[in-house]
């Protein structure tokens, strides 16, 4: 899934040549194999523990995937269907969205530091 998300050319294009990833470090993240595709291909990743507050936009992309997925409130009858319905909208992510979720990120760092770590309204 790493290799089919565009991390090579989508975060240096959004962030700059020195961007850095962001994951939540769950267990899942942190497989042999993850760490490996980072280490090989020379991705930094923001350092956080797990279960932290979760500052990161992925979060704000899946909800607007389910939207797009169940829009005009769609059902499907297949899990093929259903699985095609998610790759298509993955592929078809607006780079608009991802241009304001990435430059959104100092000001909700910023919120963050503010509440001193509690709720905000990401």
């Amino acid at each position: 899934m790493l290799q089919r998300a565009s991390l090579m050319t989508e975060g240096p294009r959004l962030c700059g040549n020195d961007w850095v990833f962001q994951q939540d470090n769950a267990a899942v993240h942190n497989a042999r194999l993850t760490k490996e595709f980072f280490q090989e291909n020379n991705i930094t990743l923001l350092d956080h523990p797990a279960c932290s507050l979760d500052l990161n936009p992925i979060e704000n992309i899946w909800g607007w995937m389910a939207r797009e997925v169940y829009k005009n409130g769609h059902q499907f009858q297949t899990v093929d269907a259903l699985r095609e319905a998610i790759f298509n909208t993955w592929s078809n992510v607006p780079t608009s969205l991802l241009e304001t979720l990435a430059s959104s990120m100092p000001k909700r760092l910023f919120e963050v530091i503010n509440k001193n770590g509690g709720a905000t309204h990401y």
